[in-house]
């Protein structure tokens, strides 16, 4: 099937449209946008509809897709921020990176690859999208727990990395500079000398003044930021270097300055919009012909993504002192390839070293493990306690490293109540309960919530209030209440209710005492009622009654006063 001749603008018209329609349906299946990109991109090349035909434009705005895109991560490499990282997060990310990518390469020799080609598929197999694993934990409200932080920071360990392997690939291009349309050795030393002189001289003398006197304008800064990313790529593709390498320093040279997470946020929508065009002309331009032959390593590769490199991440923080399951949790933010893989991907056919069919491979295995990672992780609870049993060999005796994070001795001291999450609301019943002389332990997942927790003069522990092991291994016989203060999350493929799960196992461990849960909707009551729980607590319900009687009071007193004023008035009249 294919269309008419069509002009430019028509194509393009046409392929944003395609491209909104699949991603109206990715949305109803809560699937990123690169799945439907690739799959518009798919539908809209030579074997299907036949829309792009005016590849020579798709292909420009790919090209400046990705210099917006690798100024953007440049962008993100300031040292302060690199020097923050934890060791935990380095040596996850080292660590998984490592193993990922030698085993990876391993497998693609065993399946008859050549060496480059191996090496290139194992590398692309290492990132994981940031975008991605962090929209996801947005969603559940898990950035700030233990497992989304060291998710996250493990996350910009791999960003790092991409960064390494840009580096290289690039250097591998050296003997090649035509690839680059580059003028030969003395040509790229001479330039690559400029470049960094230039980048030297703005980071060191231009680029907090200039960034304050743009800053004024939000629009003039945008256009500067695109016409700095874009202009650096030109120069860096112009000796040689490559329009990747040259996008990824203007992000650079602007990564220490005030108005960078301004910047971030503003070209955040247009990075979208144009990484469309990546993935439409990456789509349109592979053979469907030829993929036929790539799904049996592309299965292969798949599940080595989907159940390794979590199971990877999990032997690590385990090895390291963590709970199974924040292992777990954290593992399954791996079992996708990125953006960057696909775009790893393209610099090695660029630059010759690796065929149009490597790259069928990898999307192939990046649409398959971006499809069914965002099911894992939206339903992460279920899938962990359907794995649990088989995860005891990931995790010490001891957790110390969770341990640690707790309040010294916290669990061995006498309690009256446990307080199960203790952000806003469960923080201020645990201090009312202090207040009126008992003695509350506070859980909480988030490190920022516990010690927070701890400065307000109660006794708090890291942990999962949704894990059953977790709460069979308190000691619930000292408590006479248990207040589930968890928020709720809602949505139709969303995990199991942590109040019903936390209620739950309470009663399956064999705790008798009173158990509370907190809700925003009353018409949950007699669900939580129904499976133990004693009393049911809903914070805008009760503050609302709580205001209405306050506000009720100081009226009776405004009119008693009133009142009292005006018979002292009359009292004063008949004298």
């Amino acid at each position: 099937m294919s269309l008419p001749e069509l002009g430019t603008f028509t194509e393009i018209a046409l392929l944003i449209g395609l491209a909104t329609a699949l991603g109206i349906l990715g949305t109803l299946l809560r699937q990123p946008m690169i799945v439907a990109f690739i799959a518009a991109g798919l539908l809209a090349g030579p074997d299907a509809l036949n829309i792009v035909r005016s590849t020579e434009a798709v292909a420009l705005l790919s090209q400046i897709s990705i210099a917006v895109l690798l100024f953007l991560v440049g962008l993100k490499l300031d040292m302060t921020l690199v020097r923050n990282l934890g060791r935990v997060a380095v040596a996850t990310g080292l660590g998984q990176v490592g193993f990922t990518s030698a085993i990876g390469f391993a497998l693609c020799l065993g399946m008859g690859f050549d060496w480059v080609t191996s090496l290139y598929v194992a590398v692309a197999l290492t990132f994981s999208s940031t975008i991605i694993i962090v929209k996801l934990l947005s969603d559940k409200r898990e950035v700030d727990s233990l497992h989304g932080k060291i998710a996250l920071g493990f996350l910009i360990v791999q960003d790092l990395f991409v960064v390494f392997a840009m580096v290289v690939v690039s250097t591998l291009g050296i003997g090649a500079p035509e690839a680059h349309g580059g003028g030969g050795l003395g040509t790229l030393v001479i330039g690559t000398l400029a470049l960094a002189a230039l980048a030297w001289v703005f980071i060191r003398h231009l680029a907090d003044p200039l960034m304050r006197l743009l800053g004024r304008s939000g629009e003039l800064l945008v256009i500067f930021a695109v016409a700095w990313a874009a202009g650096l790529a030109a120069v860096a593709d112009l000796i040689g270097l490559g329009k990747e390498l040259g996008g990824l320093l203007a992000g650079v040279t602007l990564a220490s300055t005030p108005v960078r997470d301004l910047l971030g946020a503003r070209l955040a929508a247009l990075r979208d919009f144009l990484l469309l065009f990546f993935f439409l002309s990456l789509g349109a331009g592979m053979d469907l012909g030829t993929l036929g032959a790539q799904i049996g390593p592309a299965v292969v590769l798949s599940l080595f993504v989907l159940i390794g490199n979590p199971l990877i991440v999990l032997a690590i923080m385990g090895y390291m002192g963590y709970r199974k399951r924040t292992g777990f949790l954290a593992g399954l933010t791996v079992a996708q390839i990125s953006e960057f893989s696909l775009i790893f991907m393209a610099m090695g056919i660029a630059l010759g070293h690796v065929g149009a069919e490597a790259m069928g491979l990898v999307t192939l295995v990046g649409l398959v493990t971006i499809t069914l990672s965002v099911y894992m992780i939206t339903w992460s609870q279920p899938l962990y306690e359907l794995c649990a049993p088989a995860l005891g060999i990931f995790e010490r005796r001891t957790p110390f490293r969770e341990l640690a994070e707790d309040t010294p001795g916290a669990e061995n001291r006498s309690h009256d109540a446990l307080v199960l999450g203790v952000g806003r609301f469960g923080a201020r019943i645990a201090g009312g309960l202090r207040a009126a002389g008992l003695r509350p332990l506070g859980v909480d997942f988030n490190p920022e919530s516990v010690r927070l927790a701890r400065e307000a003069g109660f006794d708090a522990i890291l942990g999962d209030a949704h894990d059953p092991e977790f709460l069979a291994h308190l000691p619930l016989g000292s408590f006479s209440a248990v207040v589930s203060a968890t928020p709720r999350i809602t949505g139709a493929l969303t995990e199991a209710d942590g109040h019903a799960a936390a209620t739950t196992a309470l009663r399956e461990a064999g705790f008798r005492g009173l158990i509370a849960v907190t809700v925003d909707d009353p018409a949950h009551a007699g669900r939580y009622r129904e499976i133990g729980a004693d009393l049911v607590l809903s914070p805008f319900d009760d503050a609302a009654e709580a205001s209405v009687a306050r506000l009720l009071d100081r009226l009776r007193g405004k009119r008693d006063a009133a009142a009292n004023g005006e018979a002292r008035t009359m009292r004063a009249g008949c004298r």
